[in-house]
């Protein structure tokens, strides 16, 4: 699976800068998820931007007070070189609607129609393509609503609803109003294949109350078949648990919420784990060059999240080592280390 988070639509647009002309005017976002992407160009280079919607009826977003105001407070009409943009394009549909209703509007400009992810490096629909992500693949903003959700197996604390507190975790009746009252996070809009959770089997009836008062759609529902929290806390068999499951099921992804446990699971599984908390895809061989990929791409982001000086070397090691392989990345620690 290749996944893309919002920091890659990021570091995929600053990366690609360069290749865009340099008077645009206007960025103009194709809904929805262009409007991401539209909102990325527009704060990185400071350009103005709007929707397209928008666009069509004359409107362009107003700019804040810490932005150069007369650059960017300009009229709809002073606008020529105009960036049309959108997070993807695979069969080109969205991206050639964009360009019937602009052409319908009559309104006159030069155009460049963009995409940051496409399945090609380029598509008659498109100038310009940022990056190429082959299928089978989803994205941070999407995966939700992707026709590969009914192969997917899901986590629910932590994916579905927010997580029990200390106080909510009761094991009684306090975890029984959670399990009732429970926020929602992400809403999928399609059926998941299954539902695993580490959630107690004598919860069932409260859990598939919750998952039906919220219409989520789900072929199966697996839950740890154990008496109690403290049984299951004993056996520490949350990560276990849903490899064994997945590694039998059928199923080509886990979505978990968990970062160790995302880990842990790929590494008993043997197969890939998306975890919400990272947005970071964990495969069974970090050697694999679908890892390999991953941690190149993911190297910034990381160094990024960590604030001790250790621990963002500890990453550059772990990276290094995985890039290079164990051999040569000891010689180029020993070369490093040599005296001139």
């Amino acid at each position: 699976m290749n996944y893309r988070s919002i920091s890659d639509m990021n570091d995929a647009i600053a990366r690609n800068l360069h290749r865009l002309p340099r008077d645009i005017d206007l960025v103009v976002g194709v809904p929805r998820s262009g409007i991401l992407a539209a909102t990325l160009v527009s704060l990185t280079a400071n350009i103005p931007m709007t929707d397209l919607d928008s666009f069509l009826a004359g409107k362009i977003y107003t700019s804040g007070i810490t932005k150069r105001r007369a650059a960017l407070d300009r009229q709809h009409s002073e606008m020529r070189k105009i960036l049309v943009i959108d997070d993807s394009v695979s069969g080109g549909n969205a991206m050639r609607d964009a360009r019937s209703k602009i052409a319908a509007a009559g309104i006159e400009g030069d155009f460049v129609y963009a995409a940051v992810f496409g399945l090609l490096s380029q598509h008659k629909e498109t100038d310009i393509v940022f990056e190429v992500v082959p299928h089978p693949r989803m994205f941070q903003w999407n995966f939700m609503h992707h026709v590969f959700l009914e192969q997917c197996c899901v986590d629910i604390d932590g994916v579905l609803c927010l997580d029990p507190t200390e106080e909510e975790n009761d094991d009684g009746p306090a975890y029984e109003k959670f399990l009732a009252e429970a926020r929602p996070l992400l809403g999928p809009t399609r059926k998941i294949g299954w539902l695993v959770t580490s959630r107690l089997e004598k919860y069932r009836k409260l859990t598939e109350a919750w998952l039906a008062k919220h219409e989520i759609k789900y072929d199966h529902l697996i839950m740890l078949d154990l008496p109690s929290k403290a049984e299951r806390q004993r056996l520490g068999a949350h990560g276990s648990f849903k490899a064994e499951f997945y590694r039998k099921s059928d199923a080509i992804l886990f979505i978990e919420s968990e970062h160790e446990q995302a880990l842990k699971i790929a590494k008993l599984s043997g197969k890939p784990v998306l975890c919400v908390e990272t947005n970071i895809v964990s495969f069974p061989d970090a050697l694999s060059l679908p890892a390999l990929e991953q941690a190149a791409r993911n190297l910034p982001a990381r160094l990024r999240q960590i604030n001790s000086p250790d621990g963002r070397k500890k990453v550059v090691t772990t990276a290094a080592r995985a890039l290079l392989g164990q051999r040569a990345y000891e010689l180029l620690k020993s070369r490093v280390k040599r005296p001139a």
